[in-house]
């Protein structure tokens, strides 16, 4: 059952279409990737499913609720996490959220006991009595995330939830998603981090100047980029001199060297209309006199695929 729907969802700005006849469909459950350049129309979508824009024409439902007519009861089912978050600096962790419980709805016990899960499902247990003025960024986006979490909800819309965090933070956030994600939440979630999504979710959208350019599972999208059979050769030294002489080899379509955490390596596209065994391109090597530190078969990455399906732009 599709948990989030849109039906020709478009949105102007005067002249502007920041969104084009968008058709999305994300399963209960999933964790959808949603990637496009700046301006391509993320935050508007994720705005108007948040039921803080409304469209120009077209549909957008959650939980089978449509947008713009069933609001009041679509926003107790749904958390908008923002790219920045506005909070009320002069407060403790502890008395911002026990706030907003109470502006849900939360009383009582009950209301104790809902801002004691948030906190310790976010780790912020242990600084409930910190003042937010005080907190890091990655400290005040777990906040953020611990507010929506106060009344339930089905579905989480999150926007750039990554940004501006430290290497520890995003992966403090990471595992925070993978938690929520167990417990049977649908998310959306809109990153510039392709890497974190790659791990993260099971299926994505690609959006470029308003229109989706690819929607479906990860595998899909990686496979759409596979630009045929390659490997990755990694050499302890004279890596120009390997590529020019499997540049010459019969069977080798292209030969490029690349770099990843600093070192060198070759990628090598075998010509698939040649028989070239590929074991022949380490013997090759080795015949050579080159020392091998490394030798397998390239895999694409989500930024590949990204790169391919928007044709490149960045």
């Amino acid at each position: 059952m599709a948990m989030i729907e849109t039906l020709n969802l478009t949105r102007k700005y005067g002249d502007l279409v920041a969104l084009d006849n968008l058709n999305l469909e994300i399963e209960a459950g999933s964790c959808f990737g949603f990637l496009g350049p700046n301006g391509a129309g993320k935050t508007t979508t994720i705005r108007i499913l948040a039921t803080l824009l409304k469209p120009t024409w077209g549909e957008a439902r959650i939980d089978g609720l449509t947008i713009g007519y069933q609001n009041s009861l679509i926003r107790p089912i749904i958390g908008f996490v923002p790219d920045f978050i506005g909070t009320y600096d002069d407060m403790l962790i502890s008395e911002y959220l026990e706030f907003f419980a109470a502006c849900y709805g939360i009383h009582g016990n009950h209301r104790r006991s809902v801002v004691d899960s948030a906190l310790s499902l976010t780790k912020l247990t242990d600084r409930a009595s910190t003042q937010i003025s005080s907190l890091s960024r990655g400290l005040s986006q777990r906040l953020s995330i611990a507010r929506v979490l106060l009344h339930d909800p089905k579905v989480l819309l999150m926007d750039e939830p990554a940004a501006g965090l430290d290497p520890r933070a995003r992966v403090e956030i990471r595992e925070l998603l993978n938690e929520l994600r167990s417990m049977g939440k649908t998310i959306l979630i809109s990153s510039h981090i392709l890497s974190e999504l790659s791990e993260l979710c099971d299926t994505i959208g690609i959006i470029q100047s308003g229109s989706l350019v690819f929607s479906g599972s990860m595998q899909d999208a990686l496979q759409s980029a596979d630009r045929g059979i390659e490997y990755e050769i990694e050499l302890t030294g004279r890596t120009d001199e390997a590529a020019k002489l499997l540049e010459d080899l019969h069977g080798i379509a292209s030969v490029s060297m690349e770099t990843r955490h600093g070192d060198k390596f070759l990628r090598v596209r075998l010509d698939t209309s040649q028989k070239i065994a590929p074991s022949e391109i380490p013997a090759r090597l080795v015949t050579a006199g080159f020392k091998i530190r490394d030798f397998h078969r390239g895999q694409v990455d989500l930024e590949a695929a990204f790169m391919h399906l928007t044709g490149g732009t960045s």
